[in-house]
């Protein structure tokens, strides 16, 4: 076999540690462990593009470099499997699920293994799998008993095309993801999880994680905690009231309408007969928009006037209560006060349909032009004039509480979860319905409730979940009276089987507990987790606050499941179009002299960056990239991009270099002589240097820099036919985890024994860390004009003689007498010098 068939040098390195069981995690760590994880893929039909094994390749660098520095490593792989893209495709075909779930699941296990990542596939995990969501089912139904799941009617984004209901992500533009018809708004029977009990948890943990801080910011965001006060509102004429929370209570003043959402049961009783015409038709336009749609900041506000007024209870005025799509009823009580003088929002609303707008807070421009939402001294405000915003908040709701109309309150923005979904494609809910006893849980010993085989796939029709027509799954026995019963027919989210999967990875063939006590402790929590910047909110926020639910049940012994968080960026390609605006594949380009040519006429092409998408022709397989360049050039080349967390473009012509680099090692690395004495000192100086540069760099996820490291002592080492025995499998070493084939392959070449991997990695001399000479610049006035080699041992006196020794400083001074020389070790020799008089 050549040296640089790479290719086959995969191959062959993979059988051998497959063979040899190379990655396989202990049981329970002896030693120092590391837990690394990868965010789990979904198993879809197209396969891997060259996008998602970038997080893939960062995680299997990091283990390598964790298992040659003595520690036990868990790093294993599964599936995030159940969700809709199987069951459409299962409507669309007949086909089940379950089958183009596992084909999709051999492919992608494939391509994994093809790329030579550090799995211990012993312990993968596939969310469908019945032993697998028997504990899922168990934490829902722990979930129940703490009260934690419980059932409500909400409204739903309803398809009435396809008879089903839709989540959030399947609703674009107000309109069905599947067949393009505008949706509606549909109450409905679910399931919620109470994650708003967990909120003010959630929040106070986030400072002790090593995560980015963009993300810790979007997750404080998303839970929203607001503090301000609770205000109650009399309807004119009648015995009802309105409810407002709000941040701003020394506003109060300036409230001059109220604006309910148009699903707030309020408004059956307080709309005039003159507006229940125009009410209900609002009302019936709402609902055929998304939650998404109507918070849109950037939309035309509409509304219709209710006809009723609340009385402001700070002064008694009547303000006219109008119902609009921008108040959700899901946030709040689905109820706002309106101060149009300092909230923009409200401004544009009572802009347009011609309601007061009242000064409340002084500003320098007035509010005839636009909203003041700054600090300043409060006006026609009573017994608040004069007063600043920070301590007339605090004087309003004294004044509220002392009047029993209000108090002060904290809220959060987060929403309970809506768990449930209207698929068959999914986990079962664990619940019986019986007529006698209610809603009952499925006793422990019953798990798993497997989905039942079923030849048709599609909705219901009825708004359930397609369970719902198999008559003989759905009718059962209820588990507390024996008498008839009916299963629950909602499944689980796609969100369920990813909420805990890093627990089970540690203790994945346990049949009766989700995991063994002792093993979580010693392997948890997650030391790095890893994956795309899209799952900064929903999946980081559930999973928390599933280990959060599990740590006070005693299930895990960690407050939080991932120490240390980091995500790649988007991997980009080129694409190509014609005059004609035609993108145009890889395969039908001449690639000339930097530029891209059309191979049937000739046209040159326009190349534009942007995401792969098969409509645009640029997609990548990373097959093609393996079986051209082999898996050392691919992983490399993803690392040498750019930074880990930028999103960066995929250029053929990066791989080309990376792959030359590869075959000058693998010549090197078969040719080289090696000898037991030491290298001269420049050699061994950068070596170490190297050592101490490529641990800094992996562990802060530099790798574009490690390699541009490893070039370099490359570019020296690979100068000489004869090296040291030492430096030979230092670099070695260095270079394993970016590119483990072809160094495994060298070293089993050369005849060391075992696997380079179990090797120990290279510590370094600090003896040998320092430079027998330094390059410090010279400054005559500010401006550098001579950078001189001088000793590294050099005194202050030495480096002066030698700054002023150079022939350039000597001309640059002429006509100067010196009136200072400040030597700035290991940096700089700065003269101020003055003209001669």
């Amino acid at each position: 076999m050549s040296i640089d068939n790479f290719p086959q040098i995969d191959k062959k390195q993979q059988d051998r540690w497959e063979k040899a069981n190379l990655f396989a995690s202990p049981k329970m760590p002896n030693g120092k462990k590391f837990y690394c994880l990868d965010m789990f893929p979904y198993p879809s039909g197209a396969g891997l593009h060259v996008g998602h094994p970038e997080g893939y390749t960062a995680s299997d660098i990091l283990v390598r470099f964790k298992l040659m520095n003595g520690y036990d490593v868990l790093h294993p792989m599964g599936w995030d499997a159940f969700g809709l893209p199987a069951e459409n495709y299962a409507i669309a075909t007949g086909i089940h699920p379950r089958e183009t779930t596992q084909k999709n699941i051999a492919n992608f296990k494939r391509q994994i293994k093809s790329i030579g990542l550090a799995y211990d596939w012993a312990r993968e995990i596939d969310t469908t799998d019945p032993h697998y969501y028997k504990w899922t089912q168990w934490i829902f139904l722990q979930l129940f008993k703490k009260g934690l799941a419980y059932e409500s009617t909400v409204p739903i984004n309803w398809c009435p095309s396809c008879k089903t209901g839709l989540a959030n992500e399947e609703v674009f533009n107000g309109k069905c993801e599947r067949c393009g018809h505008e949706i509606e708004r549909k109450a409905l029977r679910q399931w919620i999880l109470r994650i708003t009990a967990y909120a003010e948890r959630l929040l106070e943990d986030l400072p002790t994680l090593d995560w980015p801080e963009s993300t810790l910011t979007m997750q404080k965001n998303w839970i929203g905690k607001s503090q301000g006060a609770s205000v109650t509102f009399n309807i004119d004429g009648t015995n009802e009231t309105i409810t407002v929370f709000t941040t701003r209570p020394d506003t109060l003043f300036g409230a001059t309408y109220m604006v309910v959402s148009p699903e707030h049961p309020v408004l059956k009783t307080i709309t005039t007969p003159q507006q229940k015409d125009a009410v209900e038709k609002y009302q019936a336009d709402s609902a055929k928009k998304s939650d998404f749609e109507r918070a849109d900041l950037n939309k035309q506000k509409t509304g219709v006037f209710t006809g009723a007024y609340a009385v402001n209870p700070v002064n008694g005025k009547k303000i006219p209560v109008w119902t609009s799509d921008y108040v959700l009823m899901g946030y709040g009580t689905g109820a706002i006060m309106a101060v149009p003088a300092h909230d923009e929002r409200d401004y544009a609303f009572a802009k347009k349909f011609g309601l007061d707008i009242i000064e409340v807070i002084k500003s320098e421009q007035g509010v005839e032009k636009e909203a003041f939402t700054g600090d300043g001294e409060l006006v026609n405000s009573g017994f608040l004039n004069g007063l600043r915003v920070k301590e007339s908040k605090a004087a309003m709701i004294k004044w509220l509480e002392e009047h029993h109309c209000g108090n002060a309150k904290t809220t959060y923005k987060l929403r309970d979860w809506v768990f449930a979904r209207q698929r068959y494609w999914g986990e079962p809910i664990p619940i019986v319905h019986c007529p006698k006893c209610g809603v009952v849980p499925l006793p422990e010993d019953q798990l798993p409730l497997r989905l039942p085989e079923v030849e048709k796939f599609a909705p219901s029709g009825t708004g359930e979940s397609p369970l719902a027509t198999v008559d003989s799954w759905v009718n059962t026995t209820c588990p507390h009276c024996g008498g008839p019963a009916k299963r629950e027919t909602n499944t689980m989210p796609q969100w369920a089987g990813s909420c805990w999967y890093y627990l089970r990875y540690m203790d994945p063939h346990n049949e009766n507990a989700l995991v063994d006590p002792a093993i979580e402790k010693a392997y948890g929590p997650v030391d790095c987790y890893i994956g795309g910047a899209e799952h900064a909110v929903l999946h980081l926020l559930y999973a928390r606050f599933w280990h959060k639910v599990l740590f006070d049940l005693g299930v895990v012994s960690h407050k939080e499941p991932f120490q240390k968080l980091r995500h790649q960026g988007m991997i980009l390609a080129y694409s190509y179009r014609d005059k004609m605006g035609n993108y145009h594949a890889y395969s039908e380009i001449d690639f000339k002299d930097g530029k891209a040519f059309l191979k049937t006429t000739g046209e040159e092409l326009s190349p534009l960056i942007e995401k792969m998408s098969k409509s645009k022709k640029n997609v990548i397989n990373p097959d093609e990239i393996l079986s051209q360049y082999g898996a050392d050039a691919f992983r490399m080349y993803e690392m040498f991009m750019g930074p880990f967390e930028a999103s960066k473009p995929w250029d053929m012509k990066g791989i080309e270099g990376i792959s030359r680099f590869l075959r000058r090692v693998a010549q090197w690395g078969e040719k080289v002589q090696l000898k037991d004495e030491a290298d001269e000192r420049k050699l061994e100086i950068l070596k170490n240097k190297t050592i101490v540069k490529i641990n800094e760099d992996i562990e802060n996820f530099r790798f574009n820099t490690a390699i541009s490291g490893l070039m370099v002592l490359f570019n020296e080492a690979g100068k000489l036919t004869q090296v040291s025995k030492n430096t030979f499998e230092t670099f070695l070493k260095l270079l394993h985890p970016f590119a483990p084939h072809l160094t495994e392959e060298i070293w089993q070449l050369r005849g060391y024994e075992g696997f380079l991997v179990k090797s120990a990695w290279p510590q370094a001399n600090a003896a040998l860390m320092q430079d027998d000479t330094l390059e410090l610049g010279v400054q005559i006035n500010g401006k550098v004009r001579d950078r001189i080699q001088v000793p590294a041992k050099a005194t202050r006196e030495e480096t002066e003689k030698l700054a002023l020794a150079s022939a350039k400083v000597q001309r640059n001074l002429e006509g100067f007498e010196i009136k200072k020389i400040i030597v700035i070790p290991g940096r700089m020799v700065s003269i101020v010098a003055a003209p001669k008089k």
